[in-house]
Parts: structure tokens; sequence; C-alpha cells
């Protein structure tokens, strides 16, 4: 029997718009950016983030310029709970910085998301409830009324506990789910049943967040669906219009942009789009197409890798290297063509003048990527031929990243000496140029603490022939290490890469290990070898610090 039949499928409803406006729209402004990484990237994961992971993504959500945070499902998870009193308990919120909980339309669900948020200064009390045609008539067995009452219920529990608590400046946001399946006449009956409740003013606004809950058509079906409810609902100068864009159809962020253009003010999303299924809005994503119109984004994505490394290591999904704007291969060209065309637009291209080169849609030095060091990745520069010397004669086995750069040194030397280079010549620069663990910096010792959460470093440095103590913690040797050098240096210093392995068995083996960072905008590799694997990772880094100084 086939299982693969489109017949048992039916075309999704469109909204009843004659006369659309959102496609002679343009975007000129970045929207109110929502992070909602903590809280529905959090309950996608296969392992939900540690409490430690958890403080660290929020530090860099704040860093990156959120003013809007989600921070967590209080009712439903004492994680969570505990999360957002540690928030506020410890004074975490930046004045700034609203944060944000997620709550069912269910009385004892909605008292106990308050208790959660007891003594915060500013927050938003997001409620939602299921609207759409199936959830009506296949989950909950209730027609339109029965549906409304619990979203009015539901608004009614909310603002009598916020009465409770005069001392936090709330918010209320409410949620249609399944908004995208939802009869949009009835999408704007339903929320209309919540202002009355709410009763918002232009000074006091609310929140309506609609959400492609399931991405079930085109974006043009969701922004048509957006301008319908935009320009139905009553008392729009007292909403702020919300949405909440997933990537079942890979169309997340093309949705939320065209919901733009039919109104909405406001996006939450996930870096890197992680979220249930297929994802969420990516906002870096977003956030880069904005920037690369000459709009400004108003997030900080100026440290890319810092984000790839945070954001991969709180939820264990390391990044796609075709991933838009921040994939390793995202700023190369395979093709010939494409590397001329390239190189002839850097050339013309001038300081002061807009950004005109082909293939490039902005200059990747904006993320600290520099499109030279990658363009002879498949050229005739001999990476493999280089790296399989190297894995053969002398058991390194390099990643991809040092090969490219060291393949470049091979080559500049072939040419300049137009013959053949030996295997022992090969390993020569390669020592040469990675192994600079002595000058200006040398580790002369180091103690290590492990706990279950942190590792705490006491390190001794010679630096130009004066010793230093530094002391530094992080989740890991290296990590611990870069926090004492930061600390000792006042250098902002990024791990963008890490390999290690064993070279030879028994009691002659030495570790090797390959780092690469990220120092003030710049990348750069070292290497190191020593009897164990965390003295050679160490001094790895110190490799890549002293060659960033040379």
């Amino acid at each position: 029997m086939k299982t693969f039949d489109h017949s048992k499928y039916r075309p999704t409803p469109a909204a009843p718009m004659r006369h659309r406006q959102w496609p002679s729209r343009t975007i000129t402004q970045a929207p109110r950016w929502v992070s909602v990484d903590l809280r529905d990237g959090n309950q996608a994961l296969l392992e939900p983030m540690s409490v430690g992971q958890k403080r660290r993504l929020w530090a860099l959500l704040v860093k990156l310029g959120f003013k809007e945070i989600e921070v967590g499902f209080p009712s439903a998870s004492k994680p969570d709970y505990d999360f957002v009193r540690w928030l506020i308990e410890n004074d975490q919120i930046p004045g700034d910085v609203t944060v944000q909980v997620l709550v069912q339309a269910r009385e004892e669900l909605i008292v106990r998301s308050f208790e959660a948020l007891r003594g915060a200064r500013r927050a938003v009390m997001h409620v939602y409830n299921s609207t759409s045609t199936v959830q009506r008539e296949r989950v909950f067995g209730l027609d339109r009324d029965g549906i409304t009452a619990i979203a009015r219920q539901g608004a009614e529990w909310v603002k009598r506990e916020a009465a409770k608590h005069p001392e936090t400046a709330w918010v209320f946001e409410y949620t249609p789910e399944s908004f995208t399946s939802t009869e949009s006449d009835y999408a704007v009956t339903v929320c209309e049943a919540v202002l009355d409740v709410w009763q918002p003013t232009p000074q006091h606004p609310c929140i309506i967040n609609l959400p492609t809950t399931v991405e079930v058509a085109s974006p043009n079906f969701f922004a048509d669906q957006v301008e319908y409810f935009a320009t139905h609902i009553s008392r729009r100068d007292s909403i702020v219009l919300s949405v909440h864009t997933h990537n079942d159809r890979g169309c997340a962020v093309a949705a939320a942009e065209l919901a733009l253009l039919a109104g909405a003010e406001r996006v939450e999303g996930t870096l890197l789009g992680n979220g249930e299924r297929t994802g969420n809005v990516d906002i870096v994503t977003m956030a880069m197409n904005l920037y690369s119109q000459g709009v400004d984004p108003q997030l900080d994505l100026s440290n890319p890798d810092e984000i790839i490394q945070v954001a991969s290591e709180c939820t264990g999904i390391s990044l796609h290297p075709r991933h838009p704007w921040l994939g390793e291969l995202v700023y190369t060209a395979f093709s010939g063509s494409h590397q001329d065309a390239i190189n002839k637009c850097l050339h013309r291209q001038q300081p002061d003048e807009p950004w005109q080169v082909a293939y490039l849609p902005i200059d990747p030095k904006d993320l600290g990527r520099d499109y030279q060091a990658v363009i002879r990745i498949n050229s005739q520069s001999g990476k493999g031929g280089v790296a399989f010397v190297l894995a053969r004669d002398y058991g390194l086995n390099l990643p991809r990243w040092m090969q490219v750069e060291l393949a470049q040194v091979v080559q500049r030397v072939s040419e300049a000496r137009s013959g053949e280079i030996d295997s022992a010549t090969i390993h020569a620069l390669f020592m040469q140029h990675f192994v600079a663990d002595q000058e200006p910096v040398a580790l002369k010792g180091y103690r290590l603490e492990r706990s279950s959460s942190q590792d705490v470093i006491a390190a001794h440095i010679v630096e130009n022939g004066v010793e230093h103590a530094l002391h530094g913690e992080g989740e890991g040797a290296l990590s611990a290490f870069v926090d004492s050098w930061m600390r000792h240096s006042g250098q902002q210093l990024t791990v963008v890469d890490y390999s290690e392995h064993a070279i030879g068995s028994g009691t002659d083996a030495e570790a090797i290990a390959y780092v690469q960072i990220n120092i003030d905008g710049l990348r750069i590799s070292g290497t190191a070898l020593d009897h164990d694997t965390v003295s050679a990772s160490l001094k790895a880094l110190l490799s890549a610090l002293n060659r960033a100084h040379a």
C-alpha cells in the first residue's frame, strides 16, 4: 500500500483579504525582539539546559541587547521556577530588561506564575489557550463560545493576580495558540474578549501575539492573516502586535518579515532558530537580513563566534556550515568564476562607498570573517595533500580550519622555491608557524580544582620575563584558563574551535592540542604538545595568543 499520498491533505484557507497593503511596504526599522531561548528553545531540547547553562545563555542575551526575554514556564517546571527566582533575588535583571513567563489559561498555573515573578520590577505575563478548529473540535470538544470563555476567564485571573502585586509594573500578553489554523474572524473575536477584560490604553498597552504554532501555509498567507487581524481588531492603538513564527515549512524568517509589513511590531524567536520541531524564527538571521539592507537591527551581533559557541554549548546543537550569515562556509567560493568576480569587486571597493561586492551581500569583516583567508579552500593549494603527509609521517590530525591556514603557508613557500616541498619541510613549517608557546608568554605551572559545575585554575606564567599569577574559573580547564587570561589582560577572548589527540601510544605517547581563538575580532590558531592533554590545550592557547601579539 502506498503511504506517500498527497490526496489526504487540503489547502489552508486564506484570510478574506481583498485590498491588502503589505506587499507595497518596506521594513525600515527593527521590531521589538523577544528571545524565547530559555523557554521555547529549552523545552525543545533532548536534554534541557542546566542551571549553569541557563545563566550563561541569559548573560549572552543581555549582552547582545535583548530588552525582552522569556525566561521560562515556571508553573510547569520547578527548574524554570527556581531560575526565575534566582534572576530576581540575585538582582540579575538590568533595569532596561523585561522578563516574561508563559502560562496556560488555568487558575492554579497563573497563581504560581505570579508567585515566580514576585519582586520583579517589570514583567510580562504571557497567557495562552488554543483556538483552532481542530483543537476546539478534537482536543477540547468545545465550540467557539466555550473556547472564548477559557480565554476570558484566563484574562480575568491574570488581571486579579496582578492587582495583588502592585510593586511590579505588569504587561499582559495573550496568544491565541494555533492562530494560523484559526478562522480569521474568530481570532479577532476571542482576542476582543480578552481586551474587554484587560481594558488596555495607549499609555498602558497589552500585547497580542499571533503565532504560526505550526506553519501551515506560505508566508503570504500569514501576512494576510496578520493584516486582517490588525485592521479588524478594536483598540489598535492600545495593542502591541507580536508574532511568533515556527519553521515547519522552512519559512519562519520570511513569515516574520512579511508580518512586519502587515503591521506586526514585535517578534519572538531564538538565537540560530532552536525550538519545537523544526525550530523558531532565527532572530540572528532576521536581524542580519535587516542589517544587510542598511537597517540597524538593534542587537550587537559583532561577535558571532561567541554567539555560536554559547548557543551550541548550551543547546548541544552545532551550527550547520551553510547556516545563513554565520555558517563556516558562508563566505567561501568554490567556483573559479565566483572567486574572480569577488576579487575584482574587492579591489574596486572603496572604504567610503556603500558595499557592492558580487556574491558577498555584506562585508565578512563585519562579522569577524576574512574572505581572503578562505577563498583558496578549493584552489590548488594542496590542503588535502599537506594534511595527508602530516598524518602519515607525524601522526598529526589537523582540524580543517588549521589545514586551510597551513596550506597557504606551504603554498607560499612552494611558489617561492618553484619546486616540490618534502614532508620534513612541511612539518618544520607547521611547527614554526603554529607552535609559539614560549614567547612572550610561557606557562610555568598550574593547579586545577574540579567541582560538579566549575573548574577553578591557578596558573603561573612568565610574560616578557615577568612572573604573574592568574586565577579563573569556567566549565573545563581551557574555559577557566581563558577566564584567567581575560582577568589578567583585560582582553576579550573567545575560543572558536578546539581539537586534541594523542601521538603515539604507551609511555612515550604525547598529546597535541589545536586551538582557534577570536581576539579583538581576529581569528588566530595555535598548537602545542605536552605529555597530557590539559597542559597541551593551555599551551596551545598561549601559542595562539603569542601569535596574535607577534
